[in-house]
């Protein structure tokens, strides 16, 4: 039974993960419009619990992404150069959408883990009560 337990722990921690990385997501493509805004990137990391030798995945730093800033020739923008160009963001919805994606299928994935260990979990009670 305890098996079925660290699945449920394991699926638990990688839902909440590929939450974070969602959130992060959303946050850059909200900001793509920001000038100097950089992209977010989260980077996950695997843990193991000594103990029982349960494992689990957390998200854990955000970082920036230090790719350049895309220059905008807008001379009438207020923070525009004496060129007449400012920096953008680095955010390309293109990239964001397809990890948006990627996110939610894992996290879907996590899901689906998560209620069949419920359901064997509950199927065994139900055999223990018999």
């Amino acid at each position: 039974m305890s098996d079925l337990l660290k699945g449920m722990a394991a699926a638990a921690s990688g839902m909440n993960a590929q939450s974070t990385r969602l959130r992060i997501v959303s946050e850059n493509i909200a900001n793509a419009d920001t000038p100097g805004f950089r992209r977010k990137l989260v980077s996950f990391e695997s843990m193991v619990n000594g103990s029982d030798d349960a494992r689990a995945v957390a998200a854990r730093r955000v970082s920036l992404d230090q790719s350049p800033l895309e220059r905008v020739y807008d001379p009438a923008h207020p923070l525009a150069d004496a060129e007449g160009y400012h920096d953008g963001s680095n955010v390309q919805s293109m990239i964001e959408i397809a990890d948006a994606r990627e996110a939610q299928r894992s996290y879907e994935a996590n899901l689906r883990m998560f209620d069949q260990s419920r359901r064997m979990l509950s199927s065994l009670f139900e055999l223990l009560r018999r």
